[in-house]
């Protein structure tokens, strides 16, 4: 089972944020384990990490990825993390395997969030064999 987590420093989310989060979770495929954690400060963040995951940081400087060489970071265990309205730390972009961007377009916490939950479950079911409807 690939474990997938999200590590997001932020408050709490909009409840419209929070439905769409709960609900792409809940569509994982089997084989998949995706677990939101919401952390106050880098700190915590930081203590919160998978011992053995690749980090992923999302950044606004990231590498862009097409869905189907999304889908390939997700076949070990990875720990997305998302900064807060300043970003994340030059030191913790630093330790990350990767830098990834959601969008070109500036989007409000929540909707990052949202954006890359969708993209999990998308890239996950096409792990899985669901048809891919680009192809």
């Amino acid at each position: 089972m690939a474990r997938l987590s999200v590590l997001a420093l932020s408050a709490r989310l909009p409840s419209w944020a929070e439905q769409a989060c709960a609900e792409y979770a809940k569509r994982m495929p089997k084989g998949y384990e995706l677990v939101r954690i919401p952390v106050k400060n880098e700190g915590a963040l930081r203590s919160a990490l998978p011992r053995h995951a690749r980090i992923v940081a999302l950044d606004e400087r990231g590498r862009d990825y097409t869905t189907r060489q999304f889908a390939e970071l997700l076949k070990s265990e990875t720990a997305f993390v998302i900064g807060g309205p300043d970003g994340l730390s030059a030191e913790l972009k630093a330790e990350a395997a990767l830098l990834l961007r959601v969008s070109s377009f500036t989007l409000a916490h929540a909707l990052a969030q949202v954006v890359l939950l969708e993209q999990l479950y998308r890239a996950a079911s096409l792990l899985t064999g669901h048809p891919y409807h680009r192809e």
